[in-house]
């Protein structure tokens, strides 16, 4: 469970450290459109989430806390990306990044049903 977590909290970190230093770039590949002014501004803030959620949800020492706070932005994530897909605003990198954090969703879903299981009832 935690290389699982560190390897999504790496990714995340990933993008968004790309989304501050070049966001008209990353948002073409998942989005197939252009951005400037406000779009760009918006776009850093973004990358700058991403980084602090990757922080917050790296693998603590026997706390769940990091897992459900990674589950619940790569479900929200994949639910988000689907829906920009539907309406149309596809990009080349829309799809496999709504594959990607679906098949993230579902391996730390499954991480988090061990752990519930592994918690001593009270």
């Amino acid at each position: 469970m935690r290389k699982v977590l560190a390897l999504a909290a790496i990714g995340e970190a990933t993008t968004g450290f790309l989304l501050i230093v070049c966001p008209a770039i990353v948002v073409r590949l998942i989005c197939g459109a252009e951005i400037d002014g406000p779009g760009v501004i918006v776009s850093r803030i973004f990358g700058i989430s991403l980084v602090a959620i990757s922080v917050a949800c790296w693998p603590a020492e026997n706390s769940p806390q990091p897992l459900y706070g990674m589950l619940t932005y790569t479900t929200l994530a994949a639910v988000y990306l689907i829906a920009v897909g539907i309406r149309g605003d596809v990009g080349v990198l829309l799809w496999p990044a709504v594959v990607l954090h679906a098949v993230l969703a579902f391996i730390l879903g499954g991480a988090c049903l061990k752990q519930v299981k592994r918690s001593p009832t009270q």
